[in-house]
């Protein structure tokens, strides 16, 4: 009986295969192996840069966890819910306004400073890229927004109202972030240069925008409250939670795996180099930072070098795709020294900043993008040119110097007036007694930590 069925399934089996194979075959016939690949190729591109983009998002809450972990109790479900805003609101204005003015058609200037047609992601203007759906190019690029916009909100931290906070997320989101992009990654002024500016990733897009905005945030806001003592000396505010800050560094770390092979916007061999190059300059800021800090204090200090960590991904983010291993490494050493004594700098001219973001985003973003004028070692007509240390001239330094201070000065301008108008209509700080109990109780009703052993009456 077992056999006759055997024999039965056999036969069922080989007539399906037959039926399924005799027009697979003529089809096979009429397929372009080309084309086949090219589709192959084109979906591989767009679930890889679907998943750069997942990666990215995630990077919010690295960005949280740093500054939770480096603020006190008393803030932090304050800190995780502007971190939480910084998407939500970013990614709805940048659906409405912000693409269209990156990466939307010709507005002013022949679409040089500023795009003007692709509003909520309509019409026929719309930039994609290669084989990307524009959806998924969309989504990789509100990412980065998110990016630039959550920066600030360790500078800002632990004394700043909630809605003030919004309305600046919302602006960086909707306006000036969007400008940036447009100006070199929409094609703009500063990608039309004789020697293009060049930011791969964004050391000065993503990173040197948050920072500048950072700075000119916590400028407006002023330190907190015992953080300068009576000699205008500074003094620590300490963090509660060192883990929190370094697990958060890892999450960020991870997600720069998305955010510099990703931004090749395809599945392509070169992904290896940038992955690559993140790695070699992340290693190299957070061993020297710790070293720099072994060595001035005789211990070394954990946040710092995760701050060092964080500084070398932002060094050469600009870069990673054109320089070599070894120029990796010195950017990332340079920029594990640079956040070390960028943060005392900041803090002895009062400017407080609790988590170091213009520091780390700031001035290393500065540096990493001036960086690829030295250490370039690609060329790509239209594209890149080799730097100064490789025989390539200054032609490119002198892009990369253009760009920095344009950039730097577009967004300490807008961001200054905003905070400044800010300040004097809804104001932009809260009460001194808010401040002191904690933003966590007087802005969202609620602590981040309950007393488990408190007895409900």
């Amino acid at each position: 009986m077992r056999k006759k069925a055997l024999r039965l399934g056999l036969s069922i089996a080989g007539a399906s295969a037959v039926a399924i194979a005799a027009p697979t075959a003529a089809l096979a016939e009429d397929v372009d192996p080309i084309a086949a690949i090219d589709s192959v190729k084109a979906t591989l591109d767009n679930v890889w840069i679907l998943i750069a983009a997942v990666l990215v998002i995630f990077m919010q809450a690295g960005f949280a966890l740093v500054e939770a972990g480096l603020t006190r109790g008393k803030n932090v479900a304050n800190i995780f819910m502007k971190n939480l805003m910084d998407f939500c609101v970013g990614a709805l204005l940048f659906f409405a306004v912000g693409y269209a003015i990156a990466f939307g058609g010709k507005f002013t200037g022949a679409g040089k400073y500023i795009g003007g047609d692709g509003w909520f992601l309509a019409g026929d203007g719309i930039f994609s890229y290669g084989t990307l759906d524009k959806f998924v190019f969309f989504t990789f690029q509100v990412a980065f927004a998110a990016t630039a916009a959550t920066i600030v909100s360790g500078a800002m931290a632990e004394r700043t109202k909630f809605k003030s906070y919004v309305i600046y997320s919302a602006l960086i989101s909707a306006v000036i972030y969007p400008v940036v992009v447009r100006w070199q990654w929409g094609g703009g002024w500063l990608f039309q240069l004789d020697t293009p500016f060049h930011d791969f990733a964004g050391s000065a897009i993503v990173h040197m925008t948050g920072g500048v905005a950072a700075a000119m945030g916590a400028y407006f806001l002023g330190p907190r409250k015992g953080k300068y003592g009576p000699d205008g000396k500074p003094r620590a505010i300490p963090g509660h939670s060192i883990p929190f800050a370094i697990l958060g560094c890892f999450i960020l770390l991870v997600g720069w795996y998305g955010f510099n092979p990703g931004s090749w916007l395809g599945a392509d061999p070169v992904i290896g180099k940038i992955a690559l190059n993140t790695t070699l300059a992340a290693a190299a800021g957070a061993v020297v930072a710790m070293l720099v800090t072994w060595l001035k204090d005789g211990k070394p200090d954990v946040a710092m070098t995760g701050n060092g960590l964080l500084a070398g991904l932002v060094g050469v983010t600009a870069g990673c795709w054109v320089v070599n291993g070894l120029g990796a490494v010195i950017i990332g050493a340079v920029a594990g020294i640079l956040v070390v004594y960028s943060v005392l700098f900041w803090d002895r001219v009062k400017i407080d900043d609790p988590v170091g973001a213009v520091s780390v985003h700031g001035v290393c973003g500065a540096f990493g993008t001036i960086a690829v004028g030295l250490f370039s070692a690609t060329e790509a007509d239209g594209v890149v040119a080799k730097g100064l240390f490789y025989g390539g001239g200054a032609d490119q330094l002198v892009s990369q110097l253009i760009g920095v201070v344009s950039i730097a000065a577009f967004v300490a301008i807008t961001t200054a007036i905003l905070f400044f108008a800010m300040k004097k209509t809804v104001g932009l700080r809260v009460s001194e007694q808010e401040e002191i109990e904690g933003l966590d109780v007087h802005e969202h009703g609620v602590p981040g930590y309950v007393n488990d052993d408190m007895v409900l009456r």
